[in-house]
């Protein structure tokens, strides 16, 4: 058995793992890179291995550096099922067509001159892939309940584990049998935070010969929740006499989650007169399927439904259904907090707000997730002075806040907890979807606190498990 880091190896987008057998072939995940000036040719690049050879995908979760690539594959020859949970299914019907779309937008713009000469190249005429393929792609999708034992291929099974990252994210358990022995890998996924609110805690996994553990905040530890909210609160009383607070929210998980808390301040007396308006079609969206999947929320998210629902007290929230609604917002000179998208601040709605409100003292700016080197949210959390905007150079005047402990991915302590609920050290880890600096950080920990035998793979590089011996780098 064969496992190939394609992507999220020493980086965090773009994750793609290839499992090879003897008698199958399967990926885990298949993301897009995002962030970066070279992100788009690298997404555009052939892949690694024949699509056609591909028999299926198991997908830990929706967010598009893990699903992103998936129309690609199937415009590429895949035809295999892609088997997820029933909540991830759901999600990926509002987000692929919308990424589609974002493709078709964007060679569109280069077809009319309206990006760089540079960029305009014969590739960047042709959409990475259509609205068509993101429907045919859809056609794939195999939805399946966590915690059920499935058989995807000749000798493999697996189960889908909740991660609490996000709604119908997931560990991946995959049992392998190749020549009368069985190995088990796990996946972990993108792993989230315990005691966040909304989705629940992740399954805590006893067992692996392989594990594959994300890092991507291995090297650092979040603020508590409590004084999370403390900061949070001090932002919006600071700033909304002011102007405004511009939020830059992921449209899957992040998005709700602020709501969530903002709605619980308010509840609690500790915000008043909050105008909450959210300025992302797919956002509106996802909110709306995550109401439908009340079944898998905490008992404290149960809680505030139940509140949100009797209709009192609540702060302002609106959703915009325009553009002309969404246009209108950058009239506004104080007193809303907008939420949109994209959340590292690299297209959509969220570009506009931040290129009429940066420049004024008043406002401010809340980082709520990760940001990734070269996207525009990275250039803000670093202190940049002035940044491009739609060609524009924008003066950085408004605060920007990072506000860590409202992230929905582990730190490091937490992912040190989960993997210190295994029995035994797994025969081989390997730390992946994580900055080269907070994989190795991670990696060195484990070492250290579990006598683990733990290695960083390189991008691309191909590990060879030898069931009879302890897994060794090819």
């Amino acid at each position: 058995m064969n496992i190939t880091f394609l992507g999220a190896a020493r980086e965090v987008t773009g994750s793609c793992f290839l499992v090879e057998t003897a008698d199958t072939r399967f990926l885990v995940d298949c993301g897009m890179i995002q962030g970066g000036r070279d992100a788009s040719a690298r997404n555009r690049k052939p892949f690694a291995f024949d699509p056609q050879s591909i028999d299926f995908v198991l997908l830990t979760h929706a967010h598009i550096d893990h699903s992103g690539l998936l129309p690609k594959l199937t415009r590429a020859g895949f035809r295999g099922p892609i088997h997820t949970t029933a909540a991830t299914a759901d999600l990926l019907k509002v987000m692929l067509p919308d990424s589609a779309q974002i493709q078709e937008r964007d060679a569109e713009r280069a077809g009319r001159g309206a990006m760089p000469a540079r960029g305009r190249t014969s590739e960047a005429l042709t959409p990475l892939y259509s609205l068509e393929d993101a429907d045919e792609c859809l056609q794939q999708v195999q939805p399946v309940d966590y915690d059920q034992e499935l058989a995807t291929g000749t000798g493999v099974r697996c189960r889908f584990r909740d991660a609490g990252h996000i709604l119908g994210s997931a560990i991946i358990e995959v049992w392998v049998t190749e020549n009368g022995q069985t190995r088990k890998l796990v996946f972990s996924g993108d792993l989230g935070q315990p005691g966040r609110p909304i989705v629940r805690d992740p399954t805590p996994i006893e067992e692996a010969d392989i594990l594959v553990i994300e890092s991507t905040y291995g090297n650092r530890t979040h603020k508590n929740l409590a004084a999370t909210e403390d900061e949070l609160v001090a932002i919006l009383e600071h700033t909304l006499e002011r102007g405004n607070v511009i939020i830059p929210a992921f449209a899957v998980g992040r998005t709700q989650e602020v709501i969530y808390h903002l709605h619980r301040l308010t509840r609690e007396g500790r915000l008043t007169g909050l105008k909450l308006v959210v300025d992302s079609p797919m956002a509106t969206a996802v909110t709306r399927i995550t109401q439908q999947h009340l079944e898998l929320f905490d008992e404290n998210a149960r809680d505030l439904a139940g509140w949100h629902a009797l209709g009192r007290d609540l702060p302002f929230l609106h959703f915009t259904r325009s553009v002309e609604e969404s246009m209108a917002l950058n009239q506004i000179r104080s007193g809303v907090i907008i939420i949109s998208a994209s959340g590292m601040c690299t297209a959509g709605r969220i570009m506009h707000h931040l290129r009429h409100n940066l420049p004024r003292r008043g406002c401010s700016v809340l980082i709520t997730g990760f940001q990734a080197h070269g996207t525009l949210g990275r250039s803000l959390v670093d202190g940049a002075k002035r940044v491009r905007i739609f060609g524009h150079d924008v003066p950085v005047r408004a605060a920007v806040y990072t506000v860590g402990g409202l992230s929905a991915h582990a730190d490091q302590p937490a992912l040190l907890a989960w993997a210190g609920k295994f029995r035994k050290p797994p025969a081989q880890t390997f730390v992946v979807h994580g900055e080269a600096s907070a994989a190795e950080a991670f990696a060195a920990r484990l070492r250290a606190d579990c006598a683990w035998d733990v290695s960083v793979p390189e991008p691309g590089q191909r590990v060879q498990c030898n069931f009879a011996a302890t897994p060794t780098c090819a």
